[in-house]
């Protein structure tokens, strides 16, 4: 089951992390995606969460992504995650706003 959450910024995704974390998630259960590369990097090295990994993605779709316009990438993280393309869309249209996601699965 996944618990997906759209803050504005790195401090309310910490908040957010921290808050799950008291909730029994392990860091290892936490992604952060936004809609930059360099800054979803960033905040996944700061607040030692997940990232959407080869695990998470499967080969194939790492080499799709390769080749994909960032929205279609993005998508493609969030229906790896186990959201539906529905979902997927609509979170993805929350990036493009600046916000930030936070997905808590386990």
């Amino acid at each position: 089951m996944e618990n997906v959450y759209v803050v504005e910024n790195g401090v309310q995704a910490k908040e957010k992390i921290d808050q799950l974390a008291t909730e029994g998630y392990t860091r290892d259960d936490i992604y952060v995606i936004t809609h930059d590369k360099e800054r979803t990097d960033h905040l996944q090295e700061n607040l030692h969460v997940n990232d959407v990994g080869l695990e998470e993605e499967g080969v194939i779709d790492k080499i799709a992504n390769t080749f994909r316009s960032t929205g279609d990438t993005l998508r493609s993280h969030f229906q790896n995650l186990g959201l539906s393309e529905s979902e997927a869309d609509q979170y993805e249209k929350e990036l493009d706003k600046g916000r930030v996601v936070v997905i808590a699965k386990k």
